[in-house]
């Protein structure tokens, strides 16, 4: 079992600072990001497409070079924060589209889409969902003919039931999910539960621990908040073992947001932290 990072613990350092969040004196490159991971020995990075400097091919092909070197697995990331904003951007699947191909300058043949948000979580799923399967439909043959896999991540937007019927509806070995572990419980939604019915399914992982947030209302997002895998109240050893048992060949990485307030600032430490726990787990099936 593999261990990594998502670029996206690192949103403060890289731009994207919460109202609740202190800007800091400098924000991070991706290169910084990549040998702070391989500082922590990770096998790993997931690279979130709305912090890298560029999509151009050139670009790519040197970052994709430079993950070579360092021996990472990857994932490429697109869809934060809104994604398709539940198939009503056209652009953004026009954008989405025209990125799959590049998958494959970064070394990897697994992209992760988002279709929803947490903002229209309360709105009609059935509508959402029928727009997204054809749309979902067209991309996959785009990933099919460049060999890429499309990992649909569960975004607080979609229960586990419905991510299984989004992956039905599209019916290509391409198309799948990114299990985000702890996503679905921010709709009240079993995580160990989701991940019986989506094992097969997962082409890649958010890790993800959570506790309630103690000053937040119920409808703020954050109302379940970041902290170190193993602080929570999510059970990512279970979520691991059935990963484990349905032949995930992915690496499980490490995603922190909305931190807790006594992890504010601290995503160096925090990620450090979840990184050293993980491997722990890790270890239970070796």
């Amino acid at each position: 079992m593999k261990i990594g990072i998502d670029s996206y613990c690192f949103h403060r350092l890289f731009g994207e600072v919460y109202d609740f969040q202190e800007k800091p004196e400098r924000f991070w490159t991706v290169e910084e990001f990549l040998e702070f991971a391989k500082k922590l020995d990770v096998d790993g990075v997931s690279l979130e497409t709305c912090f890298l400097p560029s999509l151009d091919d050139g670009y790519l092909k040197e970052l994709g070079a430079r993950i070579k070197e360092y021996g990472f697995d990857t994932v490429f990331a697109w869809g934060h924060p809104n994604g398709l904003e539940r198939g009503l951007n056209p652009a953004a699947f026009e954008e989405m589209k025209s990125l799959i191909p590049k998958t494959r300058l970064l070394n990897t043949d697994v992209m992760r889409i988002t279709g929803s948000a947490f903002d229209w979580r309360h709105e009609n799923h059935r509508d959402h969902i029928e727009r997204l399967v054809p749309m979902y439909k067209e991309a996959v043959k785009i990933a099919e003919a460049n060999g890429v896999k499309l990992a649909a991540e569960n975004h607080i937007d979609f229960t586990s039931d419905e991510m299984l019927e989004i992956i039905e509806g599209v019916d290509s070995p391409n198309f799948g999910i990114n299990f985000d572990t702890g996503n679905f419980l921010r709709l009240l939604d079993d995580p160990v539960a989701g991940m019986e019915k989506l094992a097969p399914y997962v082409f890649s992982t958010h890790i993800k621990d959570l506790k309630i947030h103690p000053t937040a209302k119920p409808t703020d997002w954050y109302f379940f908040c970041g902290v170190p895998v193993g602080f929570g109240m999510v059970d990512n050893l279970k979520l691991a073992e059935l990963l484990h048992k349905a032949g995930y060949k992915g690496f499980l990485a490490v995603e922190i947001d909305a931190p807790a307030p006594e992890w504010l600032g601290m995503e160096e430490e925090a990620v450090a932290v979840s990184v050293k726990n993980l491997k722990k787990i890790a270890a239970h099936f070796k």
